[in-house]
């Protein structure tokens, strides 16, 4: 039994039982890629939002510790 060289070529598989992978999938760069790039483009704007509202928080802290100090 000879080896297939190529994915969407499986030499004993059963006629057909893999899906046909495009040039893109073959590359792990398929469809369901993009849906976990944007999943973690999500997960880093909430991150980042979260960021900033800490960082704006504790400036406003400080703000109000230096307004009673000054007094």
């Amino acid at each position: 039994m000879t080896d297939s060289k190529n994915i969407n070529n499986p030499v004993g598989q059963g006629g057909g039982q893999r899906k046909r992978q495009s040039r893109a999938e073959r590359q792990n760069n398929g469809p369901h890629r993009n849906l976990d790039r944007q999943g973690a483009a999500d997960r880093k704007a909430e991150l980042v939002r979260k960021m900033r509202e800490k960082a704006r928080a504790a400036e406003e802290a400080a703000q109000a510790s230096d307004d009673t100090a000054s007094s």
